[in-house]
């Protein structure tokens, strides 16, 4: 399956990223170290990647930049209507990327 929209929670040492293909499947979920994010990235097609905006996310985002990635920062007051279930890292990355995918989401 093609991925096409990537959510990604940043933190300060695991990241936590939730996969989605067409018609909002999710193919994959991975925990991945603060060294290992770039090599995810690398093995990955490009696609959407949404953020939480905050102080990190304006680095990774230029980062994934020069991989070829659509890269959108998302306030958070956007995401936590997505949020579904207990708040954890894996639930915030899987809201990240609901919120990446709604038609009315401003740029």
């Amino acid at each position: 399956m093609k991925i096409t929209t990537v959510g990604l929670d940043l933190a300060k040492n695991v990241f936590h990223v939730a996969c989605f293909a067409e018609h909002s499947k999710e193919v994959q979920k991975r925990m991945l170290q603060r060294k290992h994010v770039r090599l995810f990235f690398i093995h990955l097609p490009p696609c959407k990647v949404g953020m939480e905006a905050c102080a990190g996310s304006h680095y990774w985002g230029r980062e994934l930049k020069s991989l070829g990635y659509e890269v959108m920062l998302i306030s958070a007051q956007y995401v936590k209507p997505c949020l579904r279930g207990n708040k954890n890292d894996f639930n915030d990355a899987r809201a990240i990327a609901e919120a990446l995918s709604r038609p009315s989401m401003p740029s």
